[in-house]
């Protein structure tokens, strides 16, 4: 195209470049596989896989669906369009999980069906906001995989730094200082103490006088959701709370 034939076109000078993905083999990125096994075998947190999948190439599964032949308004066969889409799991507390996988492999042992595509770990992440889901899991290979939690699945996709709320030695400081800073004050509150979860990443156990009637723990369950959401260190550090009540001097939950 001359200059004059391309004057004009808001395309003019322009090239189409390759997809960043045309070489990809299909294989595991070895610095993720590395990680993954540092932190199977307990020597680094969930934070270091969320390093190492930065920048890294994930495949997320794409499934075909319709209903296959049918028959047309006379009798005659057609063939209805199929359409193909992002599958998502269901966590145990229902929340929707985005599957990625770190090679082609892994897919396919996963589900022979599925169509890989590629994209950066930060995409999948941010795709998985958009749509309103919640955790992402890597390698779900006969139910097995490793979660990532909310607030770690938002960090990757905002490109922030994220570590879990709760460690070896359990929860951390800073998330313990966080919940008990926003608690600070509420009546009828005697104290708060902070703790790894059975049912949630983190247990907030409120001690409490005895005799408080149902009206009042539930408002002051109201109270104490309502500020916890507002802490920041909260809703970035945290994946789930939940909550327990122990009277004052009792030794159950």
């Amino acid at each position: 195209m001359s200059e004059a034939d391309s004057a004009g076109q808001p395309w003019a000078g322009r090239t189409l470049s390759a997809s960043p993905f045309a070489a990809d083999d299909g294989a595991a990125d070895p610095a993720l596989m590395v990680a993954l096994e540092v932190h199977r075998r307990g020597g680094a947190g969930l934070d270091v896989v969320l390093d190492a999948l930065r920048g890294t190439r994930v495949l997320v599964p794409v499934m075909a669906h319709g209903n296959g032949r049918a028959e047309g308004p006379h009798g005659q066969p057609t063939d209805h369009e199929a359409s193909a889409g992002v599958v998502a799991l269901a966590a145990p507390d229902g929340r929707s999980v985005l599957p990625i996988f770190s090679s082609v492999q892994a897919m396919a042992a996963w589900s022979p069906e599925a169509r890989p595509v590629p994209a950066l770990a930060e995409t999948a992440a941010l795709s998985t906001v958009e749509q309103g889901w919640d955790l992402m899991v890597l390698d779900p290979c006969g139910g097995d995989g490793l979660l990532l939690p909310r607030p770690a699945v938002w960090a990757l996709a905002e490109g922030t730094k994220w570590s879990a709320a709760v460690g070896p030695g359990g929860v951390e400081p800073e998330v313990q200082a966080a919940i008990r800073t926003a608690l600070a004050g509420l009546e009828p509150l005697s104290r708060v103490s902070v703790e790894p979860g059975q049912r949630a990443e983190v247990a907030v156990v409120l001690h409490l006088p005895a005799g408080l009637g149902p009206a009042a723990l539930d408002a002051l369950t109201a109270a104490v959701n309502g500020r916890l959401a507002a802490s920041e260190v909260v809703s970035t550090r945290v994946d789930a709370l939940e909550l327990r009540f122990r009277e004052d001097g009792a030794a159950g939950t």
